[in-house]
């Protein structure tokens, strides 16, 4: 299978860099599109890019993902806590699924303590900012290796 990797993103990720920067950051989305872009080649891998403040399109672009990508890359932003769809859709795809968040969810809001994508998840990094993009594709490259 080839080496692409989807990096989704879920609702309110195309405001980064001007959303709560003391929480999510000063970079863009392009920023970190590029930053991946930049180290999936240095991996052999290539990336897709998707974001969307929409649930049902996570879940189409996941089914998507399956038999394609090498893997997948998901922040489904708020929908993380609360889509049994999401959960459903990682669990019903071959394909593995790192989740990543840019802030530390369990050092926030009690509601963000679960996840609905980790039990279902190859892995889960969450709290090192756009950096987490850069670890879950070497993860990746290593689970490949």
């Amino acid at each position: 299978m080839a080496g692409i990797v989807h990096i989704l993103n879920g609702p309110n990720l195309n405001l980064l860099g001007t959303r709560e920067t003391d929480t999510y950051g000063s970079q863009t989305l392009a920023d970190i599109e590029a930053a991946c872009a930049t180290r999936a080649g240095e991996l052999g891998l290539s990336v897709e890019f998707h974001q969307t403040n929409d649930e049902g399109v996570l879940v189409d672009r996941l089914h998507a993902a399956n038999g394609k990508a090498a893997a997948v890359i998901l922040n489904a932003g708020a929908y993380t806590h609360t889509s049994i769809a999401l959960h459903d859709a990682v669990r019903a795809i071959e394909v593995p699924v790192v989740e990543v968040h840019l802030s530390n969810v369990y050092a926030r809001e009690d509601f963000r303590h679960r996840s609905m994508i980790a039990p279902v998840a190859a892995g889960s990094i969450v709290g090192f900012g756009a950096r987490g993009y850069l670890l879950a594709l070497q993860a990746i490259a290593d689970m490949r290796a």
